[in-house]
């Protein structure tokens, strides 16, 4: 028995948003090597590999006063100087953007950077072109959310992939969150924006793998800070599918 909880604590859980894909695959694998046993290897393994890309582990968040944390598990791309979305009403003056490349090995659930309260969210219809490019920002579907950090506006972009057709959000605006919850999730192979106010130092580098929830990719400034939002009031948990 001890042996059997060893092995389910290091297997991270399945997202519910999986089940439906992953059942699906499944039934397929077996109707199908009614045919042929090719059939059946082949979509049993695209079944273990659905398993792995809904995979959801538990993430335990570092403790430091103004830290921004990965929004995506990844590979952190060149940082830039970059307008935010227009929808998210943060002005036209470029800012610094962090942004995180998922590939379709990747952990797909997105976390919040920051502890605040959501005081925006808006979906964006576009492009699905690679999302390894940076064009894809501007151009590729997403949905943008506002996190007021203690009084620092923090801009969390879900941008969709070359095979990502769908962006899910979990959390809804006036939701108050700690940093590392999770807020969504994009199917399959995408990025992640984080644009950063001023006097925010940026403390990851190109290349890093980054973990959500965990890995540091910069600090806020506290000149224009408040105190932060009571974290933990109203934050939401991913529906059942």
């Amino acid at each position: 028995m001890e042996i059997w909880r060893t092995i389910k604590k290091s297997i991270p859980a399945v997202n519910s948003a999986g089940y439906p894909f992953i059942g699906s695959a499944l039934v397929i694998a077996i109707v199908a090597g009614l045919i042929s046993s090719f059939l059946f290897w082949a979509l049993l393994g695209l079944t273990i590999w659905l398993v792995i890309f809904f995979r959801d582990p538990e993430r335990v968040p570092p403790d430091g006063e103004g830290l921004v944390l990965s929004p995506a598990d990844g590979r952190i791309e060149p940082v830039t100087q970059a307008v935010p979305p227009a929808e998210l009403e943060m002005g036209t003056v470029p800012m610094t953007r962090v942004s995180v490349f998922l590939s379709i090995f990747d952990c797909h659930v997105n976390r919040t950077p920051v502890s605040g309260k959501v005081t925006r969210i808006a979906y964006k219809p576009g492009k699905f072109v690679n999302a390894d490019l940076n064009k894809s920002s501007e151009e590729n579907e997403r949905n943008s959310l506002l996190v007021d950090a203690g009084g620092q506006d923090v801009g969390v972009v879900q941008i969709a992939g070359l095979i990502a057709r769908r962006i899910v959000c979990w959390t809804n605006e006036g939701v108050v969150l700690k940093a590392g919850d999770r807020i969504g999730m994009i199917r399959f192979g995408s990025r992640l924006d984080v644009y950063l106010p001023a006097g925010a130092e940026v403390v990851c580098k190109p290349g890093q793998r980054a973990i959500a929830g965990e890995t540091v990719i910069a600090r806020l400034g506290t000149a224009i800070a408040r105190a932060p939002v009571e974290p933990g009031i109203g934050t939401t948990t991913p529906p059942a599918v």
